[in-house]
């Protein structure tokens, strides 16, 4: 296993060296902006990203100074709010995973209408994103593996058998129409939102379609196809000494394991369910790296039930720990949402705003963030919680009341944005044992060392490259730059180009 791990390393690591070749597929300068869409359309479905300059304000220098820490200076000038958005047909919403697949890529399209009519998308910048391609891909798994998901659809997988066996896909990975083109969607966001925090183009970077954590080097795993948080993370590394990983799916992070066991470069810390033979079976609190990566891989295993009372008991203190010791100069956060009590797949007791706490308290760090999706199988709860935590990340208030929208119905009977999610599971999570895993893990911290260092070497070139014009204030932009504007077309515009405004001519 262990020459397994220092190959895929390897393997790894040159691709960060700068071996990947820039593509003539790859779009100079920005993305192009679009609108997020308008209800009833039949493309507007899933915001498969939302990069977005959330300023941390003196409540996040506060709550840093409560914990000790000296927040990071703030960025020299003011960044333009960017984000990026894009939709997937209709078809592919609909056909993903096929019936009775606990994987309801809907829930993006839920999630993309309550941002829209919360009118949250107005305090971001929406870009089209970049699609990742399959040299994109390749710069963490094996060309074979992704070649085989180019290649196969549903008209012709009888013919991959043996392919579909050696890459595991076929139950809980199925083939489906647009299968390659939903990963290049989803990975392609993740990674232009890696550059963009690179380029200090945003300091906030969402990507709810992402955070596909199980994705192996070689193969598929848990519904997870290609592992856009390794390729994004490998981008930033071409920048960032040190990335901090964290995860708050209830499943273990395997594959974002895996890939960084053996290098200090990385961090990985996972909150999640173990035992009992849950999904994927690892996370054990004593797998903790190897070689380099030796105490820099840190594991939570939590049991049944946890709530929000004794999660915060033990994520907050492990992270600020974390990042005193570790000093990360970004944040990758996975936020699958199947933690949330009542998920179909899931056996925790957290509250949407229990949830969200975790991202707010990240977030405080006032640490180049990129924020992902990743599991979470309560379309509607799904939704919530990645409106809220939106909301969130750029600091504005949204009312209990859910607004109508083409999709209201899915809401009831409460139609609200925060309602009880509690189940009847007993927390199982004693104080004792969670006392027992925090000492642990401070024990294990101890044995690093602070803030290690990476050696000068050439940076590899970036993925994408930005017009000057996009660090511009929206009203600062020329024409050009204004040919398609954020908002729907049906939008009425503020400020001096509202049409709302009274007509100059007399009657």
């Amino acid at each position: 296993m262990l020459r397994v791990l220092r190959k895929v390393q390897k393997l790894t690591l040159q691709n960060l060296g700068g071996r990947a070749k820039r593509g003539k597929e790859l779009r100079r300068g920005r993305g192009r902006e679009a609108g997020p869409g308008f209800p009833g359309s039949a493309e507007a479905g899933c915001v498969l990203a939302q990069h977005v300059r959330a300023g941390v304000g003196q409540a996040a220098g506060r709550a840093a100074e409560a914990r000790g820490l000296v927040p990071p200076a703030p960025w020299p000038r003011p960044w333009p709010i960017s984000t990026t958005l894009t939709w997937a047909t209709s078809t592919t919403v609909r056909e993903q995973g096929g019936a009775g697949h606990p994987m309801k890529p809907h829930r993006l399209a839920l999630t993309h209408s309550l941002v829209l009519h919360y009118g949250l998308y107005k305090k971001m910048i929406v870009f089209k994103p970049y699609q990742a391609s399959q040299h994109d891909m390749c710069r963490f798994h094996s060309e074979d593996y992704i070649d085989f998901l180019q290649r196969v659809s549903p008209t012709n997988m009888q013919g991959f058998t043996k392919s579909l066996n050696a890459f595991n896909v076929g139950d809980d990975c199925p083939v489906f129409p647009g299968l390659f083109e939903f990963c290049s969607r989803y990975t392609g966001a993740s990674l232009q939102g890696a550059t963009q925090l690179n380029n200090k183009i945003c300091d906030i970077a969402i990507n709810w379609a992402g955070g596909l954590h199980h994705a192996k080097k070689f193969e598929a795993s848990g519904f997870c196809y290609v592992n856009d948080i390794v390729i994004g993370i490998l981008e930033l590394l071409k920048y960032h000494p040190r990335v901090l990983y964290i995860d708050i799916d209830i499943h273990h992070g395997d594959g974002v394991q895996e890939a960084f066991y053996l290098t200090d470069r990385v961090m990985t810390v996972s909150f999640h369910k173990y035992g009992n033979y849950f999904f994927p079976g690892t996370g054990d609190m004593y797998e903790v790296g190897a070689e380099s990566g030796r105490y820099y891989c840190l594991n939570v295993p939590l049991r049944d039930g946890i709530d929000d009372q004794s999660y915060k008991h033990l994520f907050q203190p492990v992270i600020n720990q974390v990042v005193d010791f570790y000093q990360p100069t970004c944040i990758v956060l996975q936020c699958g949402a199947d933690s949330l009590g009542c998920d179909r797949l899931g056996c925790f007791n957290l509250s949407i705003r229990g949830h969200g706490e975790c991202v707010e308290y990240v977030k405080s760090f006032n640490i180049p963030l990129l924020v992902l999706g990743g599991g979470g199988y309560t379309v509607r709860n799904v939704a919530r919680c990645w409106t809220y935590e939106t909301s969130l990340l750029v600091e504005e208030a949204i009312s209990e009341e859910l607004p109508y929208s083409e999709y209201f119905e899915y809401f009831a009977p409460d139609f609200t944005l925060h309602p009880d999610v509690s189940t009847r599971i007993e927390n199982q999570n004693s104080r004792q044992y969670l006392d027992q895993i925090r000492q642990t893990i401070f024990e294990n911290l101890k044995m690093l060392n602070h803030a290690p260092s990476v050696q000068i070497h050439d940076v590899p070139a970036d993925l994408l490259t930005y017009d000057r014009t996009d660090e511009a204030d929206a009203e600062e932009r020329g024409p050009e730059e204004n040919y398609s504007r954020p908002e729907a077309p049906n939008e009425f515009y503020d400020g001096d180009h509202d049409n709302d405004k009274e007509s100059d001519v007399e009657i």
